[in-house]
């Protein structure tokens, strides 16, 4: 038998790369703050919004939602709550090619989103945070300005059950058969309803890990470690995608933001947690 004969920081240093493929996990983030060997760098300090600024313009959604630190989480509602009045939250810095990690904990009824490759009128690449009826988690879409439309992809969506007191305590899924939101070649991969409810975590937090690489992106997605979605900005099929015109909207990067859905829809008081958020370079 070959003995090896490690320090500990040496021995840390071999593990933490395994680990960084189990995100969310409270010993791989204790290793990589010691031995930062993982390449990721936080984006949110759980203290502040250094590094963030909200929409500098009005855009579809609002001029901005209110933003503040709670209880070392970053949350997000809208403007006063109730109003309608949403926005952006969106990094200083802007990023192309990355990996992204961070925990969500919406309240149910609101509709949320990660923003990728955002530009200053709100358009970008996005991963919902739809946490509500007829919503989903995971999947991508886009958001436009100006009156463009939209691409959204989802396979299924999810509507909740409820406990006699009225709590949720699980989801149904249903196919969403809008011919502009699902056909065969608009994702490479998407799970199944069953995986996805088996992955979510009720009433906690999850952890949600994005990949986005390439002058059309690639952009993929995972919860909890659960593999959700994969789209190919190269060869998707939706028929609400124009990548050409896209990508002379959003270039080849932009900052990484949070949403606050502008509109009657998100419950007064609700509010979508965050925090965790680190991001590297690709």
């Amino acid at each position: 038998m070959i003995k090896h004969n490690y320090t500990r920081r040496a021995f840390l240093t071999r593990l933490a790369p395994a680990l960084a493929l189990v995100p969310g996990t409270g010993l791989a983030k204790s290793l990589f703050s010691e031995t930062g060997s993982d390449g990721f760098t936080d984006l949110f300090d759980g203290k502040t919004l250094t590094g963030w600024h909200t929409n500098r313009q009005k855009i579809g959604h609002g001029t901005g939602g209110h933003w503040q630190v709670e209880n070392g989480a970053l949350t997000g509602e809208q403007d006063p709550p109730g109003s309608g009045n949403g926005g952006v939250l969106m990094t200083d810095k802007k990023y192309g090619d990355f990996e992204l990690l961070i925990d969500l904990a919406p309240d149910w009824g609101v509709d949320s989103g990660v923003f990728l490759r955002t530009n200053s009128s709100g358009e970008c690449f996005q991963v919902y945070v739809d946490y509500h009826e007829k919503g989903d988690v995971g999947f991508i879409s886009t958001e436009r300005a100006h009156g463009k439309h939209r691409m959204y992809i989802r396979p299924f969506y999810i509507n909740s059950i409820r406990d006699n007191d009225g709590n949720l305590k699980g989801f149904e899924t249903h196919p969403d058969d809008r011919k502009e939101a699902w056909g065969p070649d608009f994702l490479t991969y998407h799970c199944t309803p069953e995986q996805w409810k088996k992955t979510w975590k009720i009433g906690g937090w999850n952890t949600l890990r994005i990949r986005c690489v390439g002058k059309y992106p690639k952009i993929s997605t995972w919860i909890n470690g659960t593999r959700i979605a994969e789209f190919n900005g190269n060869t998707s099929r939706s028929p609400l995608y124009n990548k050409e015109e896209l990508f002379q909207a959003l270039g080849r990067e932009g900052s990484i933001a949070l949403q606050v859905h502008g509109g009657k829809g998100w419950p007064s008081g609700a509010k979508c947690r965050w925090k965790n958020i680190r991001v590297k370079s690709l």
